[in-house]
């Protein structure tokens, strides 16, 4: 019986941080207040993309690398997670799918904002 009570706790464990919610935080910049993943590096949001759906793949998805959803991810409130067309899951912020950039090197940089006129730093 105590063998059966720890596997169900297990499993609940393990259920529970696959529906984990998106790996976001706040992070305070130059530019004010910003989404960073959990690594403290910034987000953004690429404006050529629709709700739901990214157009950042190939060379675009190397320098704009897209935060990534697990398989078992699960929406929660403002977060979604999206489908890639290259088989990939995504994280999103109000269906607009998110992404860091390859030249911020530490917690707090935006230098990807404003890039091309086409990325902005996604806000809470």
């Amino acid at each position: 019986m105590k063998t059966l009570s720890l596997t169900i706790a297990a499993f609940a464990v393990a259920t529970t941080a696959a529906f984990a919610a998106a790996p976001v935080k706040t992070v305070k910049t130059e530019k004010g207040d910003v989404l960073a993943g959990e690594n403290g590096m910034t987000l953004y949001i690429y404006m050529e993309d629709a709700k739901g759906m990214s157009n950042c793949y190939e060379k675009c998805a190397v320098n704009w690398p897209p935060l990534k959803a697990d398989a078992n991810a699960a929406a929660e409130g403002a977060y979604t997670v999206i489908d890639r067309k290259d088989g990939t899951k995504q994280w999103a912020k109000d269906g607009m799918p998110l992404y860091y950039w390859i030249k911020d090197k530490k917690e707090g940089d935006t230098t990807g904002d404003g890039v091309g006129g086409k990325w902005n730093a996604a806000r809470p």
